[in-house]
């Protein structure tokens, strides 16, 4: 017997942030592509991938918000994970085939020791990407070159270990609980494969979870199963503002007559201190205009919303 075929569901402009609870087992393109279809979305892509194996947050972008994905990808994450110490696999994770296997020594998971540990891999560290990766080496990612059989170098890469804990598990004494807030490109499989070796029995990844993305918490997501169990207008209301991924930015207000003449690419003169990044908004109704920066008093358009997506938010907002 096959499946029914999906439902076709009319595709419309569909705007905001949708912090989504991704289940482990299910790609985060799979976990878009089904946040896409159960909101009708026109447009929708994430804010940095998750792997299957992950649980956890995943910011997806709907429409306008896709502007500002980048955002949010370049922001600092906190995960937490379970590492099964005394076994290394060829993959770094539960899914690899066993490659060496090793006694655990108690006396190296006490906190003191545990501590010790911690602390050498906080602060700036150097990874090796692992190579079963999305990270491309000569055009090509680096999963193709491991299921060709073939191992290529990888230069080591600098990340940032803002915060590092780690915790035995009573009644497990292979097991390690991680807490970890880290920069952008942090391999948490890579971390977890250092950490077995620094205790000297060698380690994989178990389970990982995304608690957090910048400022976006894990707290406010909803999981696929609840969203799919909404009716459709109730799902639009857990729809956040595009600007939620432009937190803690500096915000500069424009009147009306000012912020037509920006959305069309012109630079603006004001009195605004210097800055990378701002948020430009209009004042009212107040609404996300775009993005610039600040340049010896002259507003600089860098991301720009058209006039009809900033309708149609101010539309959906309103009615929903």
């Amino acid at each position: 017997m096959t499946a029914e075929p999906r439902a076709r569901v009319p595709r419309r402009p569909v705007h905001g942030v949708l912090l989504l609870d991704k289940p482990a087992g299910m790609s985060a393109q799979a976990a878009v592509s089904k946040v896409k279809w159960l909101l009708g979305a026109e447009k929708a892509g994430h804010t940095g991938t998750l792997d299957p194996l992950a649980s956890g947050l995943l910011p997806v972008c709907l429409g306008a918000a896709t502007k500002f994905a980048q955002v949010q990808l370049d922001a600092d994450k906190v995960y937490e994970a379970t590492l099964r110490l005394g076994v290394r696999t060829r993959t770094g994770d539960a899914e690899g085939e066993v490659v060496a296997t090793a006694a655990v020594d108690p006396a190296l998971l006490t906190p003191a020791q545990l501590h010790v540990v911690a602390q050498r891999f906080t602060g700036t560290i150097e990874q090796v990407p692992p190579l079963h990766s999305a990270l491309k080496k000569d055009g090509k990612p680096l999963y193709a070159y491991a299921r060709a059989g073939l191992e290529v170098e990888r230069a080591p890469r600098a990340v940032t270990i803002h915060a590092l804990t780690l915790t035995a598990v009573p009644d497990d004494p292979t097991a390690l609980h991680l807490h970890v807030r880290c920069s952008k490109g942090t391999y948490v499989r890579t971390l977890a494969e250092d950490i077995g070796q620094a205790l000297g029995c060698g380690a994989h990844l178990a389970a990982l979870r995304r608690l957090a993305t910048g400022p976006l918490q894990l707290a406010q997501a909803v999981a696929i199963e609840a969203l799919e169990a909404l009716p459709p207008p109730e799902r639009l209301r857990l729809l956040r503002p595009p600007e939620v991924l432009l937190h803690g930015w500096p915000e500069v207000v424009l009147d009306e007559a000012e912020a037509g003449r920006f959305l069309t690419g012109l630079r603006r003169r004001g009195r605004w201190p210097d800055a990378a990044h701002v948020a430009v908004f209009g004042a009212r109704p107040r609404a996300l205009l775009g993005t610039a920066r600040c340049v010896g008093g002259e507003l600089i358009p860098i991301r720009l919303l058209a006039p009809t997506e900033i309708a149609q938010w101010l539309t959906q907002s309103t009615a929903s």
